[in-house]
């Protein structure tokens, strides 16, 4: 959807999601540090008005907010200073809704004051990115609520075209004609992994798939690549629950960061997080 602009110079967009849960166990997801760990990046809150919310990023990348409505399990409201150099203050708006059938309507919007349309692509980003992170959440609301998780994020740049990027991973991976549905066990080089397809999404210059993992912990993977702002990156993500995931992102980290920096050799890989 394009940036929402008002005459008093408001710039906004939105996205909603339907999730199963009551109001009360989706404010633990969306509204916690351990929730919102969960499923979108490590982070802490203070849960209060004047309180922080401290977003993980990557390491040494931190995004900070203060909370302006803290309103359990309904609303919460967050503004910090801006997402880069120069840009305007954000505020960021989470409602929750109850609907029947034990589900809840969860809508986030993000709005900034700006004269021209300088900062129109940073929202519209946000805008595009949410939907894959609300699939994470759905799978950790139905099937890992309430567990621990530990995560582990393998990043490499790319130069070169995004699909490019892709193909090279999805088929060292094996996944390059994964359907929905599909149960998919890792080919030998990459360190093992199995589970179920529960997403395949090629849209807004980017390529990801989803699966639900049985090894080498319960849990989820994202493996995707993106085009942001030009730079090419191709991403392994785990998000591993249980009191037994722990060890296993610890073990897991270095085995992939080095087996995605021998895929793309031309960058540096990471792991930050784990």
């Amino acid at each position: 959807m394009p940036v929402k602009k008002e005459p008093s110079g408001r710039r906004s967009v939105q996205v909603e999601v339907e999730l199963p849960g009551t109001p009360e166990q989706i404010w633990q997801a969306i509204a916690t540090g351990a929730g919102i760990s969960s499923w979108f990046c490590p982070t802490q809150v203070e849960e209060r008005v004047g309180g922080k919310v401290v977003n993980e990023i990557m390491p040494g990348m931190e995004s900070v907010a203060t909370i302006s409505v803290w309103d359990p399990p309904r609303r919460l409201a967050a503004e910090d200073a801006g997402w880069a150099p120069g840009m305007p203050p954000i505020a960021t708006e989470w409602t929750v809704e109850a609907r029947e059938g034990g589900k809840c309507l969860v809508r986030v919007v993000h709005s900034l004051f700006a004269s021209t349309d300088d900062w129109d692509n940073q929202l519209q980003g946000t805008e595009t990115g949410w939907p894959s992170f609300f699939r994470i959440l759905r799978i950790y609301l139905t099937h890992y609520r309430g567990q621990l998780c530990s995560q582990v994020h393998c990043v490499a740049n790319f130069a070169g075209p995004e699909t490019d990027a892709w193909k090279k991973l999805a088929d060292a991976l094996g996944i390059a004609a994964a359907r929905e549905g599909q149960r998919i066990a890792a080919p030998t080089g990459p360190p093992a992994f199995s589970g179920v397809v529960e997403k395949v999404d090629a849209a807004n210059k980017q390529h990801i798939v989803l699966l639900r993992l049985e090894q080498p912990a319960p849990g989820v993977v994202s493996v995707g690549s993106f085009n942001c702002g030009g730079m090419v990156m191709a991403c392994v993500s785990f998000y591993l629950y249980g009191e037994g995931a722990a060890p296993v992102a610890k073990r897991e980290a270095p085995l992939w960061q080095a087996w995605l920096g021998k895929l793309f050799p031309q960058a540096e890989a990471a792991a930050p997080g784990a």
